[in-house]
C-alpha cells in the first residue's frame, strides 16, 4: 500500500547574514510520510534545528518550498500560517514551556481553546482522554510546578496532542530526561504513530532514541548527507 506523503520540502535553502553570510541549510529535500517515526540527526551546528523551525512553518525566510498534506506553505500570510500551526502541528521541546502555576489540565487545554472548535466541555473530556493515554490522569488537577521533570514532558506531549494535529514536532524531546523517562517518551511516541497515524519529526543528539525511530535522516554542514539512515 502507497504511503501518504505528509510532509514535502522542495529545495530548502537558509542563509545567516550575521557576523558574515554564511549558508546554514543547502538544498533540503524529502518526504515524511503520515505515521512515520522521523528523526533528524547531526552535529551541533549541522543545521538540523533550523531545519525543525522552518518545518514547523515558524521561519519563513528560507528559498525553495515546504508543502504540508498537499498544502503550499511557502508564501502564505503570517495569519494562515499560524492557523496552519495551531490545526496540524503540535510542539514538543527540550524545555516544556508549561505556565507553571496553571494546572495540568489547563495547561494541556490551552491549544485547542485557542482554535475554538469545540466546546470547553468537549476540550476538557479530550484532555482527560490524552492524559490516561499518557498515564499522568492522576496529576490533571496539579500545579505543573509541582510535577516531575518526566510528568512534565507527557504534560508537553499531550499538550502537542489535544487538536490532533497531522505533525508533532519536536526539539530534544529527551534532552532533559533520564534514561528511564526517555524510554517512556520514546514508547508514547511509537503509540502515537502507530494508533493515530500522527507523524513525529524530532531532532535529538540521542542516538539510541534514533536508532528506535522508523527513519533517521543525518545533517553535516547544513546538507542531507544520508536520508534513510538505518543506525
Amino acid at each position: 500500500m502507497e504511503r501518504k506523503i505528509i510532509l514535502r520540502t522542495k529545495a530548502i535553502g537558509k542563509y545567516f547574514y550575521d557576523p558574515v553570510e554564511f549558508k546554514v541549510l543547502d538544498d533540503i529535500s524529502f518526504e515524511a510520510y503520515e505515521g512515520e517515526f522521523l528523526t533528524l540527526v547531526g552535529k551541533s551546528g549541522s543545521g538540523k534545528s533550523t531545519l525543525l523551525y522552518i518545518l514547523s512553518t515558524m521561519d519563513t525566510d528560507y528559498e525553495g518550498e515546504l508543502f504540508i498534506d498537499e498544502e503550499k506553505i511557502t508564501g502564505q500570510n503570517i495569519n494562515n500560517l499560524a492557523a496552519i500551526r495551531n490545526k496540524n502541528i503540535g510542539f514538543v521541546f527540550q524545555f516544556h514551556y508549561l505556565l507553571p502555576e496553571f494546572s495540568c489540565l489547563k495547561n494541556i487545554m490551552i491549544p485547542a481553546l485557542k482554535l475554538g472548535k469545540y466546546s470547553r466541555e468537549e476540550i476538557e473530556q479530550q484532555a482527560y482522554e490524552k492524559m490516561e493515554v499518557l498515564g499522568i490522569k492522576d496529576q490533571a488537577l496539579k500545579p505543573a510546578s509541582k510535577l516531575s521533570g518526566g510528568q512534565q514532558q507527557r504534560v508537553s506531549i499531550a499538550r502537542a496532542l489535544i487538536n490532533s494535529p497531522k505533525i508533532i514536532m519536536c526539539d530534544e524531546p529527551t534532552g532533559n530526561l533520564d534514561s528511564k523517562n526517555t524510554q517512556i517518551v520514546f514508547d508514547i511516541f511509537k503509540q502515537i504513530t502507530k494508533d493515530f497515524g500522527q507523524t513525529i519529526i524530532a531532532v535529538t543528539h540521542d542516538m539510541d532514541f534514533a536508532k528506535a525511530s522508523d527513519r533517521t535522516i543525518e545533517l553535516a554542514d547544513g546538507k542531507i548527507i544520508n536520508l534513510d539512515l538505518k543506525l
